[in-house]
């Protein structure tokens, strides 16, 4: 079940933040108000595709920084191996240089109250609890508005990377809506025409490109 138009689940877990320092109850609570989030999954730490996309994030987050968007990650990994990652060089597979919060969400319940853990609890032939699929998070990517509610999400199957480019245009195109009241069409960007939301809007739109 999608999220979008929803409040974003709420939650307390550890976290590392500024690339080094483990805190222990950190939410997303203290942006409500004050900033966008782009809160985003990935499965496992010291893996392949996962550092190629957290790095991405980190060249991009002045980016975020700049449009007041938090940029905040996360993975069913402890708190522990967070860091150690974080204190591991890029050229032997780690991601130091990283300053945004990575969150561990241990027990999987965070991933499972976004709908992005790769798998369920149930129960076997025995009647003895067990997982079915895999004890990890899809990359699943969610855009919350100041509000806290989920305006944009998506969630990419293990292997497939995401666009970071592509949150940018959503965050442009969302603060632009709430900015001028308009709606922004296909392929919008930043500088490009938007529309009315009427059939007038629309006709005037379309007769211009």
């Amino acid at each position: 079940m999608s999220l979008v138009g929803k409040k974003a689940p709420l939650f307390t877990a550890p976290a590392v933040v500024n690339g080094d320092e483990i805190v222990e109850s950190f939410s997303l609570d203290q942006y409500l108000g004050q900033k966008e989030v782009v809160f985003f999954f990935y499965p496992k730490d010291f893996t392949f595709v996962c550092p190629t996309e957290i790095l991405a994030f980190q060249e991009k987050l002045a980016e975020f920084e700049k449009r007041g968007v938090a940029v905040v990650g996360a993975s069913t990994d402890t708190e522990e191996t967070h860091l150690a990652w974080l204190m591991t060089d890029k050229n032997k597979g780690g991601i130091e240089g990283v300053k945004y919060p990575l969150v561990a969400d241990t027990s999987k319940t965070i991933a499972n109250n976004y709908g992005v853990l790769a798998g369920d609890w149930d129960y076997n032939e025995d009647g003895q609890l067990s997982f079915v699929g895999l004890p990890i998070a899809f990359r699943g990517t969610f855009l919350i508005d100041k509000e806290g509610t989920v305006r944009h999400e998506t969630i990419n199957d293990l292997p497939l990377g995401r666009n970071i480019d592509e949150m940018i245009r959503l965050v442009d195109a969302l603060q632009y809506v709430e900015k001028h009241g308009e709606v922004c069409p296909a392929n919008w960007e930043e500088g490009k025409d938007a529309m009315h939301a009427t059939r007038e809007g629309v006709a005037d739109y379309l007769s211009k490109h």
